[in-house]
């Protein structure tokens, strides 16, 4: 408790780093935050409040992203020409391309802190070394395997098996491990459930009936009278509680409901013989801003992007011509005043076995203003 405080869970520090970051050659510029040292990870990266700080426009090229859940094709600026220190200052290591992602972990709680060393005996006499929780430091880089130095391991301190150890890096002492003292945690309120056993066999939180009276007929007496006896024992008791074979099946979401009610009442097929489907937006949802902005910023980024690469440009501009040629888009009609509008920025992506077939995703993910068109969807 000591270390975790009034928390039910446990606190498992990690190798996050407290640093100084700054443009080189501009030490006056340093800004404080925490660093993710992460050998898993082959590149690395800073969150886009990153590049907001240090007011790094740059252009936003594709990348792909491979974590536990899955590939993912993403978009994402780059930062080079960053040098980060130790919060000593006694260590300056210039830091490599930076590429701009929004997924790196933001878990507070692994940070590690001057208690979770001062309390164990093997890690005691280093609690002075370990820096205490900076409130105002953000989570903003996450530094892989192309910046070597700050993964070496300078001096160690084990402990006894299962305790949490220790090691100097560069950038500072760091504390790997469950820190919580015989992994015991005090729940900050305890709730308890009376379960009564009703009549029928049923459990229930409600108590039964103190009046109620149930006759039950004994099998054996229903054995002397066999024109009353059912034709199978095996469906004694499923009159009660009928069963049928979907009872194991999932049933449907709320928004699986709102969804299908949509199709059944709008999907249709018009003149030209193709299917018509309409957005299935929520029935209460925030307005869309208006992301022309947003939209033509990516917009000259893929212009750039279609413009180095010829054959890209080729195989991109051919498969939106036939998604015209199918009557699969359509020119918009121009908008109205105050009217509801939302732009869907594009990108193209291979598939590493078809690198001559190129696939425009239409990026509905996008965000701006915190809000993007997935998340009015039902």
């Amino acid at each position: 408790m000591a270390i975790c405080g009034k928390e039910a869970d446990s606190k498992c520090c990690a190798k996050v780093c407290l640093v100084n970051v700054y443009p080189e050659g501009q030490s006056e510029r340093a800004i404080r935050m925490y660093a993710i040292i992460d050998e898993q990870s082959n590149r690395s990266l800073a969150k886009p409040k990153f590049f907001e700080i240090f007011g790094i426009a740059g252009e936003a090229t594709p990348y792909t992203l491979n974590t536990c859940s899955g590939r993912v094709e993403t978009y994402g600026r780059r930062a080079t020409g960053y040098l980060i220190s130790s919060i000593k200052g006694n260590v300056h290591i210039p830091l490599p391309t930076l590429i701009e992602c929004d997924q790196i972990p933001d878990e507070r709680d692994e940070i590690p802190t001057p208690e979770a060393a001062y309390h164990h005996s093997h890690l005691k006499h280093l609690a002075s070394e370990i820096l205490p929780m900076d409130m105002n430091a953000d989570i903003l880089l996450l530094l892989g395997r192309d910046i070597l130095r700050v993964h070496k391991v300078r001096q160690q301190c084990n402990g006894p098996d299962n305790a949490p150890y220790a090691q100097r890096l560069d950038l500072g002492w760091v504390i790997v491990g469950d820190v919580c003292i015989n992994k015991s945690h005090k729940p900050s309120q305890v709730n308890s459930f009376k379960t009564f056993v009703l009549n029928n066999g049923r459990t229930s939180h409600f108590k039964p009936c103190v009046h109620h009276y149930e006759v039950k007929e004994r099998l054996s007496n229903l054995l002397k009278t066999p024109d009353i006896i059912p034709t199978s024992y095996d469906n004694l008791g499923k009159t009660v509680f009928c069963t049928t074979p979907d009872d194991d099946k999932l049933a449907l979401s709320m928004d699986d409901k709102e969804f299908i009610k949509i199709m059944d009442d709008e999907f249709f097929k018009d003149a030209s013989n193709h299917w018509v489907a309409p957005l299935p937006f929520r029935a209460v949802r925030a307005r869309l801003p208006d992301n022309r902005e947003q939209a033509l910023s990516r917009f000259i980024s893929l212009q750039r992007t279609l413009k180095n690469k010829p054959e890209m440009k080729s195989h991109f501009v051919a498969f939106m011509e036939k998604i015209f040629r199918n009557d699969h888009a359509e020119l918009a009609p121009p908008l109205q005043e105050h009217e509801e509008c939302w732009y869907l920025p594009s990108f193209g992506v291979y598939h590493p076995r078809k690198p001559n077939q190129i696939r425009v995703v239409f990026d509905s993910s996008a965000k701006h203003n915190g809000v993007s068109l997935n998340d009015v969807f039902g």
